[in-house]
């Protein structure tokens, strides 16, 4: 467990607590998920690296095992603040690679605007995958004419959710929710026991968190943050059939990384880590490996 500057309890997994590996990779989740959507890329991360790569992986606050997030926390702000915290006191030296999906890598876009210090200093690699750094014009793929009273419902919806408590949403919402969960966050040929295990991490979310981080994404427009990870190693990751955040989003982001790889998987939705997990991990190990390879010729 990692307690941050507020008091708030966020819960780690840490492969390496000692330290001892050539690079770490910190991941950061997506919105409602928690740390277990990246557990088959991270799998096979550790295959390709053993112990030569310590991978930190958490739960935002109002997330999986992590505590809610005080009333006016649930912001990226507060996020990036944790991230901060995180690699500051759990990972001091040694080179970092940041990994992001969704909300995670608008997270790291929030950490280069409040703490760009850190991200010159620390950071030698970043993944942004499925995310972007402008969401104030969600349409969900609709019609704007359709999209409109879709979100409108939604924030009706979300003012009734931010009222319950966490232990009134079941730890696997009902069945008849899936078929939704399956249209908004993923492509074709969607894996059944997939959406079932994004819908449970849906269910351990805390409600007034959800609301609350929701809010905050809908105003996160940072564009201009792309350019504090300018000349870092990156790779940029997209499917075609995202919902939430499109593959022109991700181009923004590529198009101010100009020597970041940038891979679009045709027919994959935004939870790429379970639709596209073999090569996620694969972009990773590349990054990853330039970043140790890099290191070892500083270091001669």
């Amino acid at each position: 467990m990692f307690v941050t500057g507020d008091g708030t309890t966020l819960l780690v997994r840490d492969s390496d607590p000692h330290g001892q590996a050539e690079a770490t990779l910190v991941i950061t989740h997506g919105w409602t998920l928690d740390h277990t959507s990246w557990e088959r890329v991270v799998a096979l991360i550790a295959g390709a690296f053993g112990s030569r790569v310590r991978v930190v992986q958490y739960d935002h606050r109002g997330h999986g095992g992590s505590d809610p997030a005080r009333p006016g926390a649930g912001t990226l702000e507060q996020l990036a603040d944790d991230l901060a915290e995180l690699i500051t006191e759990r990972v001091p030296d040694g080179p970092v690679v940041l990994a992001g999906h969704s909300m995670g890598g608008m997270t790291m876009f929030a950490l280069a605007e409040r703490h760009p210090e850190l991200v010159r200093d620390r950071i030698a690699g970043t993944a942004f995958v499925a995310t972007s750094c402008d969401m104030t014009s969600l349409t969900l793929g609709l019609p704007t004419w359709l999209a409109a009273p879709v979100l409108y419902l939604e924030a009706l919806v979300n003012r009734g959710l931010a009222r319950l408590r966490r232990g009134q949403l079941l730890a696997n919402p009902p069945a008849v929710v899936r078929p939704f969960i399956r249209w908004l966050v993923f492509g074709r040929k969607a894996n059944r026991l997939d959406v079932i295990d994004t819908a449970a991490q849906i269910g351990k979310c805390h409600p007034a968190s959800m609301v609350s981080m929701r809010n905050s994404m809908g105003v996160h427009n940072r564009p201009a943050a792309i350019a504090a990870f300018s000349g870092i190693p990156a790779v940029v990751l997209a499917g075609t059939r995202d919902r939430l955040t499109p593959v022109s989003h991700a181009r923004q982001i590529a198009a101010d990384l100009p020597d970041a790889d940038f891979v679009v998987y045709p027919g994959a939705g935004h939870m790429l880590t379970y639709e596209r997990t073999p090569e996620v991990a694969d972009q990773l190990v590349r990054l990853i490996t330039a970043v140790t390879t890099a290191k070892v010729r500083k270091t001669a």
